[in-house]
């Protein structure tokens, strides 16, 4: 199946999530029992064991500079990032690797290692969906995708949180043998090979940045108290005693954002707790707020691109299914 071995190198760091260097790990793993010839070497910024995340500790293979030129450069994230600065050891040893790999990947705040780099300069790219907004604010020129599970941009690969790292490799695998080998692996760990929808469809509800004005915090509250009020634009500048010309501008500068569409992603928030409640979509939509059902299923299909029913699957409580 393959020419030859393909070396696979793992930068590892005290504080590194384990599941981000043991998720893909064991998708090559997986892979190598089908014929694949994956060589895994883990690697550290000076050669010393390092500490995960939980305190178990990762012995490594050698020192970064010591390693034969890698086909594949995988950089795993971890808590530490984006909380401290990427220090320089880190970033050299990254920007090394890279710059001698074929091809370069990040599972989760990895992508702020490679950020450190310049990697993503003009690159698009992602990284959890709690710390994507960090991520293009610290650098800029990047072309971050708040939704993607991963993102591909030429020769280097970036990924949402923990578990999209086994997406990506299985992305990696179905590059280097093609789908049957991919899917074979996929269903050996008992995970998609292509997830349906966005990571949105992980994020907790009302995770927004909050309203700085009075005036917006009560719409917040409002809404969340009665989803399924009169919400037009004059009602909401009768209720906060403002003109509609003031509430539209402090939504635009405030927010980036129209009331309108603002009172829907509350409703939409809503909606997800519901159905993570176990409620029917039908049930949802109307105490949320929404028309009609189709109108709710519209809005997630823009958001997640999947159904409210498909969400419901993947997040409603065991409770309420038990209960049913």
């Amino acid at each position: 199946m393959s020419p030859g071995p393909h070396r696979v190198a793992v930068l590892v760091y005290d504080g590194v999530k384990l599941l981000d260097v043991a998720g893909p790990a064991e998708v090559f793993g997986e892979a190598n029992l089908l014929g694949a010839d994956y060589r895994i070497a883990l690697v550290s910024t000076t050669g010393t064991d390092v500490t995960s995340s939980i305190g178990m500790r990762i012995a490594v293979d050698g020192s970064a500079t010591t390693q034969p030129d890698p086909d594949t450069f995988l950089i795993p994230g971890g808590d530490v990032y984006p909380r401290t600065p990427v220090t320089h050891e880190l970033a050299t040893a990254a920007s090394d690797l890279a710059a001698r790999a074929g091809r370069v990947a990040s599972v989760c705040s990895g992508a702020f290692v490679l950020g450190a780099t310049g990697l993503l300069d003009g690159r698009r790219a992602t990284t959890h969906w709690k710390i994507t907004g960090e991520l293009a604010a610290r650098h800029p020129k990047a072309h971050v995708e708040p939704d993607a599970i991963y993102v591909r941009d030429g020769t280097v690969y970036t990924s949402a949180g923990v578990t999209a790292g086994i997406d990506l490799a299985l992305a990696l695998v179905e590059e280097d043998h093609g789908p049957d080998i991919s899917r074979q692996v996929a269903r050996s760990l008992v995970v998609y090979l292509h997830r349906a929808g966005g990571q949105s469809q992980f994020s907790a509800p009302l995770q927004g940045p909050p309203a700085r004005s009075p005036a917006l915090r009560r719409v917040v509250d409002l809404v969340t108290a009665d989803p399924a009020g009169p919400y037009s634009l004059a009602e909401l500048a009768g209720r906060l005693n403002v003109s509609t010309r003031h509430l539209t501008r402090l939504f635009r500068e405030e927010l980036g954002t129209t009331p309108t569409r603002y009172v829907e992603s509350i409703r939409f928030d809503i909606a997800k707790s519901l159905l993570d409640q176990g409620y029917t979509a039908t049930q949802t939509a109307s105490m949320a707020g929404f028309p009609s059902y189709e109108s709710l299923r519209r809005v997630f299909a823009r958001e997640l691109s999947i159904s409210p029913a498909a969400y419901q699957r993947r997040f409603a409580t065991a409770r309420r299914e038990q209960a049913g």
